[in-house]
């Protein structure tokens, strides 16, 4: 019997670099000129991030340092969903951002699909939040992930336990 190769696809963020990216935002805020006297606070929870400021505008420039902070921690921008901007007590404005973890079974079914269309010796499966790709051939295991690298999905992709 020819032995099979498999990987692992998910969708997940290094917990640790998103702290490191909470507290290095909120230096930044608190040394800005522009956003000094703001009394901005971020709290970071489970699986999301409350950020409560003076403004719309402040709560802009915070994104952009957010974003910016997470991109240089190699985190990607596709964990961050924003909800709708609520207004808080004293005229100042409240936000979630929930912090996206897994594969849905939407995007799970539309990347096993995929891998069923353009590869036909390949199996995927669903497990939970976590696709299942087996193969006999580590190379065309290599060709689905520089496919799926390609792919625009609303979640970031990594590729682990590959045997």
């Amino acid at each position: 019997m020819a032995s099979s190769y498999s990987f692992d696809i998910v969708s997940d963020f290094d917990r640790q670099e998103l702290v490191n990216t909470i507290d290095q935002t909120e230096r930044e805020i608190k040394s800005r000129y522009d956003l000094k006297d703001s009394d901005t606070t971020l709290e970071l929870g489970e699986d999301v991030i409350t950020v409560n400021t003076n403004s719309e505008f402040t709560l802009e420039s915070v994104h952009t340092v957010l974003r910016t902070k997470a991109a240089k921690r190699n985190l990607s921008q596709k964990i961050f969903e924003y909800g709708k901007v609520e207004s808080a007590s004293g005229n100042r404005v409240r936000q979630e951002i929930t912090l996206k973890k897994g594969i849905s079974q939407e995007i799970g079914k539309k990347i096993t699909k995929l891998i069923r269309d353009e590869f036909n010796k390949i199996q995927a499966s669903i497990q939970g939040d976590v696709v299942r790709v087996t193969s006999k051939s580590k190379d065309d295991l290599q060709l689905v992930i520089q496919r799926l690298k390609q792919e625009d999905l609303p979640i970031p992709l990594q590729f682990t336990n590959y045997r």
